[in-house]
């Protein structure tokens, strides 16, 4: 086949997957209509940052000073919340300054949405009812973090000091990155989780991965489960492929705020800079949050299973080497 043809048939094959991403695209907004799900479209730019220790975020510089492209809609849409929206979701452009990647682009799509109402287990289900749509009637399971660990790794992380994890983690030859903090305990569980857990989640079904460390609780609250306290915090996995993150949505302000300053703390001691505190946020946090679960999925990783893609820039229009 010529170099004209080859060209050829690949465009017709990135127009046919372009088409299914609209028609996945309008499926993704009746499966929030059906339920009552408006739809909100909060601002990209802000002038304060979503803050994570591990989430670089690409600034600009308009007319008026410094702003952030958001990582997230996540702020915006609970001060909506706040207001007494009520259940809404957004099919949003998020953006990471972080290397490109087989499943890393700077500018991605993210579906997100908020409940009102609904309990963190029916949050679950309906995460993985969404990621039906573009992968079919899968089954599923839910495993604990904890759980994970001792079938997965072989040991209960509870019981384990970071000199044991570091141990473990040689016992497999595990490159451990000298920037790492080998005493810090989440550092190398996220090590294991993501060298040894991850790949073996949902072989063949969707895997909900649930009540993190309460160390690792981002965004979420915090129960006490027996001899721990854990994050009800999620994430869904396909064939080892993180798809989804969600939270019982922490509502306190207060506590929000200690996290956030941890974060930032977090950022120095990574060398990194720190990021501003989005006030408005954390006032919405004081003028009262409903109580809430939250969940955002990644629409360009569904598509790529969907597809059989390797590479994110196959199910997107323009990768970002190419936009």
């Amino acid at each position: 086949m010529s170099h004209a043809l080859l060209n050829r048939h690949k465009n017709l094959n990135k127009l046919a997957m372009l088409k299914d991403r609209a028609a996945l695209l309008g499926k993704a907004r009746s499966f929030f209509a059906e339920k009552g799900i408006l739809e909100v479209d909060c601002p990209q730019l802000s002038t304060s940052a979503s803050v994570d220790a591990h989430i670089d975020l690409i600034s600009a510089f308009p007319f008026d000073g410094l702003r952030f492209l958001h990582s997230s809609p996540e702020y915006g849409m609970k001060r909506l919340l706040s207001l007494g929206m009520g259940d809404i979701y957004q099919l949003s452009h998020v953006f990471r300054n972080e290397e490109c990647g087989s499943k890393h682009n700077p500018e991605f799509m993210m579906a997100e949405w908020y409940r009102l109402g609904i309990t963190f287990a029916q949050m679950i289900e309906e995460t993985l009812d969404f990621v039906r749509l573009f992968l079919g009637d899968l089954p599923s399971s839910t495993i604990s973090y904890r759980d994970a660990f001792i079938g997965f790794a072989g040991f209960d992380y509870v019981k384990m000091t970071p000199a044991d994890l570091l141990k473990y983690l040689q016992s497999k030859a595990i490159e451990i990155d000298s920037s790492l903090d080998v005493n810090d305990k989440d550092t190398l569980l996220n090590l294991i989780m993501g060298t040894i857990i991850e790949p073996q989640l949902g072989k063949n079904e969707l895997c909900a991965l649930a009540y993190y460390p309460s160390s690792q609780a981002a965004l979420a609250r915090t129960i006490q489960e027996g001899d721990q306290r854990v994050a009800e915090r999620f994430e869904v996995y396909y064939n080892g492929v993180e798809l989804a993150n969600g939270y019982h949505e922490l509502v306190d302000c207060n506590e929000q705020r200690n996290r956030l300053d941890d974060a930032n703390l977090e950022r120095m001691r990574l060398d990194k800079t720190p990021l501003p505190i989005d006030e408005n946020f954390l006032e919405a946090l004081e003028h009262g949050l409903p109580d809430c679960c939250g969940v955002a999925v990644g629409f360009d990783r569904l598509m790529m299973l969907r597809h059989g893609k390797r590479e994110i820039g196959d199910v997107i229009p323009f990768a970002w080497k190419e936009a």
